[in-house]
């Protein structure tokens, strides 16, 4: 029988995903909240919710099972005891422990129906939703000025980050900016609780509570023994020998490549500038790579008395045909490889593909020049809209958390 999480590549039939639509978070971003919750731009959520819907729709057209992140929640908070842990978990981790503001959003949310309570955690609680019935020394040093307790939570709809399947199990990520660090949260109850997951043998290879942080988007699986992962500025190097150790100590995982990516937002995750579309064909943005083609890169093999040994090398085309037992290997760069389209076309996910077959993906068609050198090479490309949905600084594979591919 199928298990729940069965992901052990990039390219296998997509069988079951989880998005979430973009919700009314989105309206609770202003222009001086940007940085602070990581956005460019404040996406119009109208236009947001049809281009997902498309986007769902494409999948689901394709033979995927679509699964939404917060409908998953709700089902998994239906225990009274579970749904209040929840609660005081979430505040918790928007920073109040314990006090005045703590015991208001506990009541506000509490006698909230499910859905409704879920809903508005992800929107954000404003300070004038809820009344404090005394204030001490914690809410008088608080900015009277910014409007929230709770924050809004608008990268959501990427779900790749959170968390990442990796064969029968996943890692439950420690993310690294306070703006998305309660995210991870959602999928830690969804596994232990919901009926679909709990119970089911579903191995945690690396949890949340961690200090080094790791997010899924630098997170891509190979094959069933080799897995890549993005040094990135979301992705720290003690993190990587991390979840190594767990996977050769506990999976059939045997190798761990670690490529190292510029550290900034542009490229934040390695599926930003490189993702995996068919058994021998990979996108890479030029950038990533020197005059000579060459890269940082890292691969970690299980060592002796449980230690992992490390090599360094640069060739990244003699890296993976050595890794997947390639003799050819077709390396398509984003923007045809031209300076000023590959730039543009990066910055818009040009590079973020989602592979939903062996040489089938999904793309935004803003992206028209890396979509038609994909298509010169084979591959076929299923196009989405991306007016706005681009504005958060993800694509397709970062909008979805694949849970079940074929092999």
């Amino acid at each position: 029988m199928q298990k729940p999480i069965h992901v052990l590549s990039e390219i296998g039939k997509l069988k079951t995903v989880i998005l979430k639509r973009p919700g009314a978070e989105l309206e609770n971003l202003t222009p001086s909240m940007m940085p602070r919750l990581l956005f460019d731009d404040i996406p119009y959520l109208p236009l947001a919710r049809k281009e997902h819907d498309y986007f769902a729709e494409t999948l689901r057209n394709l033979g995927t099972e679509v699964l939404y992140l917060d409908d998953l929640v709700v089902e998994s908070l239906k225990q009274k005891e579970v749904k209040e842990k929840f609660v005081n978990q979430m505040i918790a981790e928007s920073g109040y422990p314990s006090g005045n503001v703590h015991d208001a959003l506990k009541q506000y949310l509490l006698h909230l129906e499910t859905s409704e309570m879920v809903n508005k955690v992800m929107v954000g609680v404003r300070k004038n939703e809820i009344e404090l019935k005394s204030f001490g020394l914690r809410e008088l040093a608080e900015d009277e000025n910014y409007p929230f307790y709770m924050d809004p939570m608008p990268n959501l709809y990427f779900t790749r980050d959170p968390a990442a399947a990796i064969g029968e199990g996943l890692s439950i990520n420690h993310m690294t900016f306070a703006a998305r660090r309660r995210e991870s949260l959602f999928m830690e109850y969804i596994i232990a609780n919901h009926p679909r997951f709990s119970s089911k043998g579903i191995k945690i290879w690396r949890n949340r509570n961690h200090q080094n942080h790791i997010e899924g988007g630098d997170e891509l699986i190979l094959s069933s023994s080799v897995l890549a992962i993005g040094v990135s500025q979301r992705t720290s190097a003690p993190a990587i020998e991390e979840i190594a150790r767990s996977l050769f100590n506990n999976s059939n995982f045997e190798s761990v490549i670690a490529i190292r990516i510029p550290h900034n937002h542009a490229m934040m995750h390695l599926d930003t500038v490189f993702t995996m579309i068919n058994h021998d064909q990979f996108t890479v943005h030029p950038e990533i790579l020197d005059d000579s083609g060459k890269i940082d890169s890292w691969i970690l093999h299980p060592g002796e008395n449980g230690e992992i040994r490390i090599e360094h090398q640069t060739d990244l085309k003699k890296i993976l045909k050595n890794a997947l037992n390639l003799s050819e290997l077709d390396l398509i760069p984003t923007g045809a490889g031209d300076t000023i389209a590959a730039a543009r076309e990066q910055w818009n996910d040009g590079s973020n593909t989602l592979a939903i077959a062996p040489g089938e993906v999904v793309t935004y068609d803003r992206n028209y020049v890396s979509n038609k050198l994909l298509k010169a090479h084979g591959i076929l490309v299923h196009e989405i809209h991306s007016s706005e949905l681009s504005r958060g600084r993800g694509g397709p594979r970062c909008m979805s958390m694949p849970i079940v591919r074929a092999d």
